[in-house]
């Protein structure tokens, strides 16, 4: 099968991971690479043979790719995959989906019309640990769930500094967009959809225009209800710390990326677990990559999206609609503040 021709628009820290990761998968020909930095693209073009453009639209009409990711300031998704979608082109595009959930639904409805595989970068869905709680969770061993509690913590504003677009709020800057993204999808993911949000606090504590931590009360579609919190200018964190404690009736469950902790009441656990605590590490639950960057996971979501878009896998994770219920989730933690 002939590799499939991939663009990146977007070469600034996960654009050039991705880049990384592209460049060495086997089923992949990366066709045009696009930054309106001259410096970043002088850089690329003189350490790669990568073919390179400072227009997205010049690059989309010279190398006429199959695929494209788009790791570009959120504020430009909408557009820039829209015109993705009508030029028949599968996208990848980096996480929040979209600024508004408004702008999403008709992505949406043009990729399942189109029957374009579609992605957003939610890497969570990858890791073997919260994969494996996924079916616990589904297994119904931990009895009637009645409590969550979602959290990330990390150092990525841990004093005042001259503002970027991470600091724009208009350019899908701020901690809700960023950091609570992903645990607001790992628990939309494990749970169900959030339908709705109490007592929100959005908190600015280094940064003068966004917020640096979030802290809410989540409501699910199924009734269950739980906490979120969320702080990256906590530099008691060495890097960002995602986890999630369930409480079920029966079990209690407590997983972050390298290491899952669950507390079964009864003999009646599932495979390969026992009555009591057991400890299951990262190690011994995620697949190996052929290409190591950062973590497995970023590798294994671009393969899942190679596959899907030559037709050798399903496009059911962290498509365009179960983020655009992300986005849903941070619209209604913005409107209880």
């Amino acid at each position: 099968m002939a590799k499939v021709r991939t663009g990146i628009i977007g070469i600034g820290k996960m654009g050039i991971s991705h880049l990384a990761i592209l460049g060495a998968h086997p089923d992949v020909e990366v066709v045009g690479v696009c930054d309106n930095s001259k410096m970043m693209i002088d850089a690329i073009e003189k350490y790669s043979s990568f073919p390179c453009f400072t227009d997205h639209k010049k690059m989309l009409d010279t190398a006429k790719p199959d695929a494209v990711l788009v790791a570009v300031p959120t504020r430009f998704h909408a557009s820039m995959v829209n015109d993705l979608l009508d030029r028949n082109i599968h996208v990848f595009a980096e996480k929040p989906f979209v600024l508004k959930p408004e702008e999403g639904q008709p992505l949406v409805d043009k990729a399942k019309q189109k029957g374009l595989v579609n992605q957003v970068g939610y890497h969570n869905k990858f890791l073997g640990t919260f994969r494996e709680v996924k079916k616990i969770v589904e297994s119904g061993l931990l009895g009637n769930i009645y409590h969550f509690h979602g959290q990330a913590y990390g150092p990525v504003v841990t004093k005042p500094k001259s503002d970027t677009w991470r600091s724009n709020p208009e350019e899908g800057g701020g901690c809700l967009m960023d950091y609570a993204s992903h645990v607001i999808d790992l628990v939309n993911y494990l749970l169900a959809p959030v339908s709705g949000a109490r007592g929100s606090q959005l908190k600015s504590i280094f940064s003068k225009q966004v917020d640096d931590a979030v802290y809410s009360t989540l409501v699910l579609s199924n009734g269950v209800s739980g906490n979120l919190s969320v702080n990256w200018s906590d530099e008691t964190y060495r890097k960002m710390t995602t986890s999630i404690t369930i409480n079920g009736t029966t079990g209690k469950l407590v997983s972050d990326a390298n290491e899952l902790k669950v507390f079964f009441h009864s003999n009646n656990t599932p495979a390969g677990y026992s009555k009591g605590w057991n400890i299951k590490y990262l190690t011994d639950l995620t697949p190996t990559v052929d290409y190591y960057l950062r973590g497995e996971e970023y590798s294994a979501q671009l393969d899942y999206f190679i596959k899907a878009v030559q037709g050798k896998g399903p496009n059911t994770l962290n498509t365009f609609e179960s983020a655009l219920q992300t986005d849903k989730a941070i619209s209604f933690i913005r409107q209880a503040q």
